[in-house]
């Protein structure tokens, strides 16, 4: 008998009506057959046995007739050719994700896209073929990783996280915005924005863009690029409550400036000055008996680090004096570096300085043997690296403007205590200067008199600069600590008001609070007391500094270096700061996956 023949006789002695899983068959609409002799899928009427005897003797008239071994014989061909088809795909599905894998390291890790090709993959091949065999080291030769598929794959990430983004700032409703500007090392401007936005429990803060600057950095010039950027992605200048810039007037001109043309817009939007920035400006004003020694010693540190020979003959006396420190601390006048650490280190190392500069027969060796001024070295050491601790507790990621705040109010308190201490002659909380006034024979009048003033004069700058926080922060005690029910809350609706009152009471909430951050706690409240959760989340949603662009810009600088000076940067500096995850499963559907040949 024929073989469709015997297999209606098979049918018919089961009593089924499906075709067996001995059978290759496509389940999409139903069972439907496919002849292991062309890998025809025929449709599902076709599994009657007149149709594949029709299909049999019309296409493959020679195989009729033949044994039923011939017929097994051929379909376990079939069956190879099969595995050997979904193995091949199976490759090379693994070789692009392993494509995506390595070029997200890649950008992680700030390096030129052909370093993949040029020595990570020869050095991986080399490894697996030495540890395992050749044929391993010829698996992973098949990821596709030259210099511009690694590119193109970092493009893909990029979009993809961006994305993401985006579609969290629509979900949230309300986001804020970071600003700032900086030139690269090819003369670009670039202009770098972050956005902060409330997030399922906690609020996150993400890249937003790097945008290269056309001509001249104007504010209608940026404006044009956020708001081209904000159209194409279909957001809204409604829902951007805060703007954080430094003082540029680019940025902060209500006429000309990004701040102007953005409240055009948007007349609520709200703009703040970089907390961190304003602290920097207001400690930088110094009397002339103090910013002359600060210029004494920049000349001094200089002289002896910035010459490779004078560098290596200090730390040889350093090294023969068995100091603890066998170098000083280059002083470079940018807000993010620190004066105290650099003025701590010429203090600590000044026996050696002054011997130094005495055998090079340097006119600032004197200086050294100036009690007063060495006293006057030691004050600003001891300030400077209170202003360095305090600017140092103003940085961090997710730091929420009311902790900003208070940082700032506790300093200013600090400095009002210092110098009321000093109408006592007593300079404890300085202890360099205390330890030097105590050692040596120096007037001790003369330069606590100095110090009170600074300390003044710095207090009225602290006060000129955050005049408007006391204001800000005023009535917001109870987004603080909403388990001390205070007047703080009088002016929030008496719906809140109730709302307070209840939260205040919860003992569950009060452990959350205990266990998580002000952020994440609010966020679990929002779930319980939806009105007075986002009431909160809104006065801790601005950003209180620039510092996020600022750390981003180090970041780039290590990307866009002079041998990659025409480095189109934004998707790789994305790619390289986001704390997201691209969606690769996502990004693999829409590719067509080949291996490297």
């Amino acid at each position: 008998r024929g073989y469709v023949e015997k297999l209606r006789i098979y049918f018919q002695d089961k009593k089924i009506n499906k075709y067996s899983q001995s059978f290759y068959n496509s389940v999409k609409n139903g069972p439907c057959p496919q002849c292991f002799f062309c890998g025809e899928i025929l449709a599902n009427n076709s599994m009657k046995p007149a149709h594949l005897q029709r299909h049999q003797s019309t296409k493959h008239s020679k195989s009729v007739g033949k044994t039923e071994e011939f017929y097994k014989r051929k379909l376990s061909e079939f069956k190879s050719r099969q595995n050997v088809m979904m193995k091949a795909t199976s490759v090379s599905n693994k070789a692009l994700e392993a494509s995506y894998a390595v070029s997200l390291l890649v950008a992680k890790s700030k390096k030129p896209h052909s370093i993949v090709e040029e020595l990570i993959l020869p050095a991986a091949a080399a490894m697996a073929e030495i540890m395992m065999d050749k044929k391993a080291a010829d698996t992973l030769k098949k990821i596709p990783l030259s210099n511009n598929t690694v590119s193109r794959r970092i493009d893909d990430m990029s979009v993809n996280i961006i994305q993401q983004v985006v579609k969290k700032i629509k979900k949230a409703g309300q986001f804020a915005l970071q600003l700032d500007e900086m030139t690269d090392v090819s003369g670009d401007a670039q202009l770098l924005a972050f956005v902060r936005y409330k997030d399922v429990s906690d609020i996150n803060e993400h890249i937003l863009f790097c945008k290269k600057l056309p001509g001249k950095t104007t504010g209608e010039q940026m404006f044009q690029i956020i708001d081209i950027f904000f159209k194409e992605h279909d957001l809204q200048w409604k829902t951007c409550g805060h703007i954080c810039t430094d003082g540029a007037a680019a940025m902060t001109g209500s006429v000309k400036g990004l701040f102007g043309h953005v409240k055009k817009v948007n007349p609520d939007i709200k703009w703040l000055h970089c907390i961190i920035h304003r602290e920097a400006l207001a400690s930088k004003r110094m009397s002339p008996d103090l910013s002359n020694v600060m210029d004494d010693a920049v000349k001094v540190i200089n002289f002896i680090q910035s010459r490779p020979l004078n560098h290596r003959l200090f730390e040889t006396l350093c090294d023969e004096s068995g100091t603890e420190h066998g170098q000083l601390l280059l002083h470079t006048d940018v807000r993010w570096l620190s004066r105290g650490k650099t003025l701590l280190r010429l203090y600590e190392l000044r026996s050696e300085v002054s011997v130094f500069l005495t055998q090079h027969q340097h006119p600032l060796a004197l200086v050294f043997e100036d009690a007063e001024w060495v006293g006057r070295l030691a004050y600003l050491a001891d300030i400077f690296t209170k202003l360095n601790e305090l600017n140092l507790s103003l940085q961090g990621k997710e730091s929420h403007i009311l902790k900003m705040y208070d940082k700032i109010k506790g300093f200013t308190k600090k400095l009002k205590l210092w110098e009321n201490k000093c109408d006592d002659g007593d300079v404890s909380c300085f202890p360099l200067l205390d330890s030097h006034l105590a050692t040596t024979d120096v007037a001790r009048g003369p330069v606590v008199k100095l110090v009170q003033a600074h300390l003044s004069k710095l207090c009225m700058d602290f006060n000129q600069y955050f005049q408007d926080i006391e204001k800000k922060s005023e009535g917001l005690h109870w987004v603080r600590n909403p388990f001390i029910v205070s007047e703080s809350c009088s002016k929030l609706p008496a719906r809140l008001q109730e709302h307070l009152m209840d939260l205040s009471c919860d003992q569950g909430l009060k452990m959350t609070y205990d266990e998580k951050t002000l952020t994440e706690f609010w966020c679990d409240v929002e779930k319980e007391y939806p009105e007075l959760g986002k009431h909160a989340l809104i006065e801790l949603l601005p950003f209180g500094s620039t510092y996020m662009c600022e750390v981003t810009f180090s970041a780039l600088t290590h990307i866009k270096t002079k041998q990659r000076n025409r480095l189109d940067v934004e998707n790789s500096l994305v790619a390289a700061v986001s704390t997201l995850s691209p969606e690769l499963s996502k990004l693999m559907k829409d590719k067509q996956a080949q291996v490297s040949h």
